[in-house]
C-alpha cells in the first residue's frame, strides 16, 4: 500500500506509486451538462487523441454546439502556443477543451480569451487542487514559478447555417493540467505537478472545478461586448493584473526574427497586450506576436 498524507484536508498519493483511475464521465455530464441551467451542452471523455483542440475544430465544422466540452486521457500530440509540443503519460492531466461559437462579439475582445481563461484554471486550482497559482501572460499557469499548466487558444471559422453561405466565428480554448506527473515525467524541467506542489491528485474534482471556473469566466468575457462597448471590463482587467505574476517584472522579450527587447511589464492593456517600458518609453506586443516572454535573470523558465 502506498504511503499518503493529508494537507488542508486533502488526500495525496505519493506521485507515481499507482495508476491513476479514469475520468467519470458519466458524473461530469451529470455536473455540467444536464439539468436547465447546466454551463455546457455537451460533454466527452475520449481515451487516446492526437489534439483535443484539433478534434473539436473538426467537430465544429461539421456542427457541434456552442460550450461543447471534449477530454482525454492521453493525448498523442498535445500542442502549445506556436506548435510547441505538450505530451504526458495517460492519465496524469487534465486535457480539456471547450468549442465558443461567440456571435457578434468584437474580435478586439478575442486577444483576452487566453487571459480569462488562466483565471479560470487558476480559481479551478486553488478550489479543488488545493495550491495557489499565479499567471505568467499570455498562457501559463504557474505554481511556486514553475508551469502547471498551460493554455491555447485557436480561431476558426464554421458555417453559419440556413440559406446564405456565411461563416461566423468559432473559438477552442485548450487546457492541460498537469496532475500526477512525477518529475521525471514532466516534459519541460521548468514545469510541475500537482503531485508534486503537494495539491490533489483527483482529476475528476478538478476537472469539474476548472470547468465551472471556465464558464463564469467566459461568460464574464461573453458580457463585455454589452457592458463596456466591445472591451474588456475594468473587473476583468483588475482580476488578471492582480493574478499575473509579469506585471511589475523585469522581462525579455523575444520576438520573430531573433529581435529581444527588456524592460519591465507595467501592464495589460484592454486588447491583452502586455505593455513593456524601456528606456525608450514603452512599446506593446501581443501573444501573437511574441516567441517568449522570460523573466530577467531565468525567472519563469522558457
Amino acid at each position: 500500500m502506498s504511503e499518503r498524507r493529508h494537507t488542508l484536508g486533502v488526500v495525496h498519493a505519493d506521485p507515481g506509486t499507482e495508476t491513476p483511475p479514469r475520468l467519470d464521465a458519466d458524473a461530469l455530464r451529470r455536473a455540467l451538462v444536464e439539468g436547465p441551467d447546466a454551463p455546457y451542452s455537451s460533454l466527452d471523455v475520449v481515451d487516446d487523441i492526437g489534439s483535443t483542440n484539433a478534434e473539436l475544430i473538426s467537430r465544429a465544422a461539421v456542427g457541434a454546439p456552442d460550450r461543447s466540452v471534449l477530454l482525454a486521457e492521453h493525448q498523442a500530440s498535445g500542442r502549445g502556443r506556436l506548435g510547441r509540443v505538450w505530451t504526458a503519460p495517460p492519465r496524469t492531466q487534465v486535457a480539456v477543451s471547450v468549442l465558443l461559437r461567440p456571435g457578434a462579439i468584437s474580435p478586439t475582445l478575442f486577444g483576452w480569451l487566453p487571459l480569462v481563461t488562466g483565471l479560470a484554471v487558476r480559481d479551478g486550482l486553488r478550489e479543488a487542487g488545493g495550491v495557489e497559482a499565479t499567471l505568467k501572460w499570455p498562457n501559463d499557469v504557474l505554481v511556486d514559478g514553475r508551469k502547471i499548466a498551460g493554455i491555447l487558444a485557436e480561431m476558426t471559422t464554421v458555417p453559419g447555417g440556413g440559406d446564405f453561405p456565411v461563416r461566423l466565428p468559432a473559438v477552442v480554448v485548450g487546457v492541460g493540467i498537469n496532475v500526477s506527473l512525477t518529475r521525471e515525467q514532466l516534459p519541460v524541467p521548468h514545469a510541475t505537478s500537482l503531485a508534486l506542489a503537494g495539491g490533489s491528485g483527483d482529476r475528476d474534482g478538478v476537472a469539474r472545478a476548472v470547468l465551472e471556473a471556465l464558464a463564469l469566466r467566459h461568460r464574464q468575457w461573453r458580457e463585455c461586448e454589452h457592458g463596456s462597448g466591445s472591451t474588456v471590463s475594468d473587473l476583468l482587467m483588475t482580476t488578471y493584473t492582480e493574478a499575473c505574476s509579469t506585471v511589475g517584472a523585469e522581462v525579455r522579450v523575444e520576438l520573430p526574427g531573433d529581435v529581444v527587447r527588456t524592460g519591465r511589464a507595467d501592464r495589460v492593456d484592454r486588447d491583452g497586450r502586455l505593455v513593456v517600458v524601456d528606456p525608450d518609453g514603452e512599446f506593446a506586443v501581443a501573444a501573437g506576436d511574441v516567441t517568449h516572454v522570460r523573466g530577467v535573470g531565468g525567472r519563469w523558465g522558457g
